[in-house]
């Protein structure tokens, strides 16, 4: 909007600070577990560039569990329920006081709102990195411009924002930590349910969070069916699906429709606990979800399967990783844009035979 621009023109710009200057930063990306988990790797560029500084993470209730033992975090900065707490004039007071209480040196700035900008202003910290879209940016002092129609990895425009701070980001991908107690953790979970040896992580849920709902993005129930029972047969593995306790009833239509047996684990698992499941799995599927991303951030072989979102926005950003996708034509604004309205998985998306040889591949 004009009036954006206008502010951005207005308010002034610095250079960035000394790694010296700088001993206490906030990372601001509330929402949501995608997101939250493709800043992991903004988050690994930080603290190699400020290494002593105290680094705090501002995120909300809904994505916190997925990052709040990062061995690279020093705190947490509980934002709420909301996905942009800022949005409106009482949420930028409130989270320009929260931020201001922390007394930081450097703020970082991973949202696309002209509410968080301008809290963020308000907050008084001297130094403010955030993402310029369209001059949404105008309350950071040291911006990084983004063009919307231009498809460019999520993960990437969160480290460029970084770069702008004089930091060296090659190599930084993103990063879930999982040790071997956390995966050691989850034996006896497994042995539970008469899981002792090998299997495969599926998960056939996603599309909804508390800033988007596209349900669009999962892949239809009887592709993962017809695919669970092939990797069954063709890796000698069991099969556990694993989602929210919302995607109970969608995971059991699936088990429905299998040869095979499945665990299912609905809602009981933390996000931790999926992260270590997911760890000590010969592999993982999953559809473009935050728990995907959590999943290729441990370090796991993850497969995703992309419909009508786009695999340069917002495919895996990790080594280990499989991109799932038939080329189509999607919004040029990415998923903001929401579902193309004539989207059909039948005629658009990646057929069940091609996703089973690929993955057979991949996790052979």
């Amino acid at each position: 909007m004009p009036i954006y621009r206008l502010l951005a023109g207005t308010f002034p710009v610095s250079t960035p600070p000394a790694p010296t200057q700088i001993q206490r930063i906030v990372m601001i990306r509330p929402c949501c577990i995608g997101d939250v988990i493709m800043a992991t790797a903004a988050l690994k560029a930080l603290r190699g560039h400020y290494p002593h500084a105290h680094i705090t993470w501002a995120v909300g209730g809904w994505s916190r569990e997925a990052i709040q033992n990062h061995n690279l975090l020093d705190a947490i900065l509980d934002t709420g329920p909301a996905a942009n707490p800022a949005r409106g004039p009482r949420g930028v007071w409130q989270v320009a006081r929260s931020l201001r209480a922390g007394k930081f040196d450097l703020a970082v700035s991973l949202v696309r709102s002209p509410w968080m900008s301008a809290a963020v202003w308000l907050s008084g910290i001297p130094h403010r990195a955030g993402i310029d879209s369209l001059g949404r940016g105008f309350g950071y002092n040291i911006r990084s411009a983004v063009e919307p129609t231009h498809a460019r990895h999520e993960a990437q425009i969160y480290l460029d924002v970084i770069a702008q701070l004089g930091a060296d980001t090659d190599d930084c991908q993103v990063n879930i930590p999982v040790d071997e107690a956390g995966v050691t953790a989850i034996q006896p979970v497994l042995a539970q349910q008469g899981i002792n040896g090998r299997y495969v992580l599926i998960n056939p849920n996603g599309g909804s969070n508390p800033g988007m709902v596209m349900d669009a993005k999962r892949w239809p129930p009887n592709h993962f069916a017809t695919l669970a029972d092939a990797l069954a047969d063709q890796l000698d593995a069991a099969v556990i699906m694993v989602g929210g306790p919302d995607d109970a009833e969608r995971m059991t239509q699936i088990h429905t429709m299998m040869r095979h047996d499945a665990t299912i684990f609905a809602g009981s698992l933390s996000l931790p606990q999926i992260a270590a499941l997911g760890r000590g799995s010969i592999g993982y599927i999953g559809n473009d979800t935050g728990l995907t991303h959590l999943i290729a951030g441990t370090g796991a072989r993850t497969a995703m399967i992309l419909g009508p979102s786009d695999p340069a926005r917002y495919g895996p950003f990790a080594e280990n990783t499989l991109t799932l996708w038939r080329r189509t034509s999607l919004h040029s604004g990415g998923v903001d844009a929401g579902t193309p309205a004539d989207w059909d998985w039948a005629r658009d998306g990646i057929g069940v035979d091609e996703v089973i040889e690929k993955v057979r591949v991949f996790l052979a």
